[in-house]
C-alpha cells in the first residue's frame, strides 16, 4: 500500500465523520440544536432538544458514519491499517466537522459504529457496556468515555492473544481515546465539580414535539 493511500483514508474518514447528522436532523425539524443544551450535535443533545426519537435517529446516523468510513476504506485500499485510520478520523470529523466550523459532538456513537465494522468481537463486548453505563448512570459523557477506554482495553487483550486484532486496531483505539477525551474536557470538569447533567429518560418532549 502506497503512503498516500493512508492520507486518502484519513481524508475519507474525516469528511464522512464531518457530515453533521444531528445538525441536519435538527434543521429538518426547524431548529438549530447548537442553541440547546451543550451546543453539541450528537445524539444526547438532539434528544434534549427534540426528544427520544430524534436522539436515537441521530445516534444511529452518527454510528453509520464510522461504520461506512471503515468499510469504504477497507474496500478501496484493501488495508486494515487504512480502515482503522478512516474509523479514527471519522470520530475526529464528528467532533470537529469542517462543515460546522469545527464544532460537533463528542464521538461516542461514531466510535461505536467504526468499532462494529473494524472489530465485531470487540464491539460485541464494548457496545453493550456503553449502553449499560448510559442507561444506569445516565451520564452521556461517562458512557462515551466507556466506549473509548473499554474498546481500548478489549482490543489490547484481543491483540495480546492474537484474536483477529492487528496492530492497526490499537492505533484506532489510541486515536479514539485522544479525540473523545479532548472533546469531553468541559464534561470532565463538571463531573469533578458534581455539576454534570444526567439524562432524563422520562422526558417526553424536547424543544418541540416530534
Amino acid at each position: 500500500m502506497l503512503w498516500y493511500h493512508y492520507l486518502l483514508a484519513i481524508l475519507l474518514g474525516y469528511l464522512l465523520g464531518s457530515i453533521p447528522s444531528g445538525y441536519l436532523i435538527g434543521r429538518a425539524k426547524g431548529i438549530d440544536v447548537r442553541k440547546y443544551g451543550s451546543g453539541r450535535t450528537g445524539g444526547t443533545n438532539v434528544y434534549r432538544a427534540l426528544g427520544l426519537r430524534y436522539g436515537i435517529l441521530t445516534g444511529l446516523s452518527d454510528g453509520a458514519k464510522g461504520l461506512v468510513a471503515v468499510l469504504l476504506a477497507r474496500w478501496i485500499f484493501g488495508s486494515e491499517a487504512a480502515a482503522a485510520l478512516a474509523g479514527a478520523m471519522a470520530v475526529c470529523g464528528h467532533n470537529w466537522p469542517v462543515f460546522l466550523r469545527f464544532k460537533g459532538g463528542a464521538g461516542g456513537g461514531t466510535a461505536a459504529g467504526a468499532l462494529i465494522a473494524l472489530n465485531p468481537l470487540a464491539a460485541g463486548i464494548t457496545v453493550p457496556i456503553f449502553l449499560l453505563v448510559l442507561v444506569i448512570g445516565r451520564y452521556a459523557s461517562v458512557a462515551t468515555m466507556s466506549i473509548a477506554i473499554g474498546s481500548a482495553l478489549v482490543l489490547i487483550v484481543l491483540y495480546y492473544f492474537d484474536i483477529h486484532t492487528p496492530l492497526g486496531h490499537l492505533v484506532f483505539s489510541a486515536l479514539t481515546i485522544l479525540w473523545i477525551i479532548w472533546a469531553l474536557r468541559p464534561n470532565l470538569m463538571r463531573l469533578y465539580h458534581g455539576t454534570e447533567r444526567r439524562i432524563d429518560f422520562k422526558k417526553k418532549t424536547g424543544a418541540m414535539r416530534g
